[in-house]
């Protein structure tokens, strides 16, 4: 051996001893945890990390034990998130306003002006059998075929499904065995939402070919009342943004611009009258912000209102189902459709669904008045003027603040780890790197970072959360309804965290023929409330009445 090369051999062997850098059998060294500790902002000396090094080894050997067992995709951890309060009560059912179907509705001369039709309207034309579902479905898949080349808002024509679908509704109603509102009328839903013998992509290229051999709980709800699903429309990949592995979802008020995400599908389809309405999901914003991009209505309900059963999960303990509308009357319509306890989803509960009777005037209504005040574009503007109308109608809201006094900045590791946790086999796989998107912001890299969230501070954030839920609580008892803007401020990570319901309205348009909205916050369960309020307000304007013109021809 040369003597300068063994000189060197050794110099390395009394390194590694002396500066605890000998590899034990679990495939780490004493200076890996003193790197590693950085990260969690700890500064343990030589002797506590030689007390560990065999404690650590014996916790890395259980986790490669623990991913050798499989986890099936709808099991949830067995710390199941609670929203309410401290002495919360679950509301009781009162006397409901039914829904109203019209009987004066009759086909317009351009036959393309029934796709921005309401539900309503539309369940009058099939009810009183003046158009059939058939024809009807024929409509919108016609119009996703004609314009979604330029939209990119659908990953999977359900084209089969939809019309076995419509003939069984025409046949049900032709027999007197109509079902209700959403009898015979199409719809879309995000893919992240299962469908036995359809691809479910989640958005995302690993998972593009993925059959899950069952049906959502929430897709099975509308099925048993008849609508008739046609299109499994654009998530953003694993619930980011409006990219996905087939493009980039389009705004159809502006080719120009991304939909927002990630029910960017649901959003754009909706707004240009390839679906009737759609389903979309939120953790942090994405059936809101779509929303407020499209210039459509969508409600995100109270956290445990919706089954999950069968639909992707990014946050067990943020997760949420909506409906995304063009208006707030067709929301009530598809909330009451699909809200309620399901045995598979152990968040889900019985509170009902209590359609609000109150006018306006009989409100307690507040703002958070400083973050309006603060904004100076177009959606500020538009929403000052959505306060003059909401005077007009007799309201004059409290101006009120938020709770400020929290690790804002940190809170969101909570759906960083849950994300991580569902898909850690994706990025142990090395599948992650095969996204489309690899940014700074994208969900691959989220994912990898997860890896790196200690649980003390996870456990840590939600201790803080349990506290704002508490503050918030406190606070919104006072009111029935907070006007706010829609993404600005800390209002849309507060209630996503504590579950409250929001639904977001169309204001207007910007400078750029944009639309942009506002944001009505309720109390837990107190959906009735939000989408009333909406209604009236969509009744003394026409701005949920607006649509792209690009699609309205």
């Amino acid at each position: 051996m040369n003597k300068q090369f063994s000189i060197i051999l050794a110099t390395c062997f009394v390194l590694a001893f002396s500066t605890g850098c000998k590899t034990n059998e679990y495939g780490f060294t004493k200076r890996d945890i003193r790197s590693g500790q950085k990260l969690m902002g700890m500064n343990f000396g030589k002797d506590a990390i030689d007390t560990m090094y065999q404690y650590l080894g014996r916790n890395k050997r259980g986790y490669d034990t623990l991913r050798k067992y499989e986890t099936h995709n709808e099991t949830f951890p067995a710390m199941t998130f609670d929203p309410h309060p401290a002495g919360f009560e679950i509301p009781k059912a009162q006397v409901n306003a039914p829904f109203v179907i019209p009987d004066n509705v009759e086909l317009p001369a351009n036959k393309e002006e029934i796709a921005f039709y309401s539900i309503p309207q539309l369940a009058s034309l099939l009810k009183n059998r003046k158009i059939t579902s058939v024809e009807l479905t024929k409509l919108y898949i016609d119009r996703i075929k004609r314009y979604d080349g330029q939209l990119q808002s659908v990953i999977n024509l359900t084209e089969e499904l939809g019309m076995a679908q419509a003939k069984k509704a025409d046949q049900e109603i032709a027999a007197g065995n109509y079902k209700g509102m959403l009898h015979g009328i199409p719809y879309g839903v995000k893919d992240l939402m299962a469908v036995e013998g359809y691809p479910t992509t989640w958005g995302a290229a690993p998972y593009e070919h993925q059959m899950i051999d069952y049906t959502s709980s929430v897709v099975k709800q509308l099925e048993a009342q008849g609508a008739v699903l046609i299109a499994k429309l654009v998530s953003g990949s694993l619930a980011r943004g409006d990219v996905w592995f087939g493009g980039k979802t389009k705004n159809p008020w502006d080719l120009n611009q991304g939909a927002s995400g990630s029910s960017a599908g649901p959003g754009s389809a909706t707004s240009a009258g390839l679906v009737a309405f759609s389903l979309g999901t939120e953790t942090l914003g994405s059936i809101t912000s779509p929303s407020s991009r499209n210039g459509i209505t969508g409600l995100r309900p109270t956290y445990g209102r919706v089954s999950r059963y069968g639909v992707m999960s990014l946050s067990w303990s943020m997760d949420k189902i909506g409906p995304m509308c063009r208006s707030a009357e067709d929301c009530e319509i598809v909330f009451n459709a699909i809200y309620g306890k399901d045995p598979k989803d152990p968040t889900t509960n019985t509170a009902p669904f209590n359609r609000s009777t109150k006018k306006p005037s009989e409100l307690k209504v507040a703002y958070l008045k400083r973050d309006i005040d603060r904004d100076s574009s177009a959606t500020g503007n538009n929403i000052r003027s959505a306060l003059a109308v909401f005077k007009d109608m007799g309201i004059t809201p409290t101006a009120i603040e938020l709770p400020s006094d929290y690790p804002f900045n940190v809170f969101d590791i909570i759906l960083r780890s849950e994300a991580g946790a569902f898909f850690d086999d994706l990025v142990r796989s090395g599948e992650v790197d095969h996204m489309v998107e690899q940014t700074t912001g994208s969900r691959a890299n989220s994912l990898r970072q997860a890896r790196f969230i200690p649980a003390v501070e996870y456990l840590q954030a939600n201790r803080q959360r349990r506290q704002l839920i508490e503050e918030v609580n406190a606070l919104f008892m006072q009111y029935d309804v907070i006007i706010s803007q829609t993404s600005r401020g800390s209002q849309l990570l507060t209630t996503n965290l504590t579950g409250h319901p929001v639904v977001t309205i169309p204001t207007g348009f910007d400078q750029r023929n944009r639309p942009t909205s506002l944001t009505l916050i309720g109390n837990l369960y107190d959906e009735g409330v939000i989408l009333g309020l909406a209604r009236a307000y969509q009744n003394v304007t026409d701005f949920d009445e607006k649509h792209p013109p690009l699609f309205s021809k």
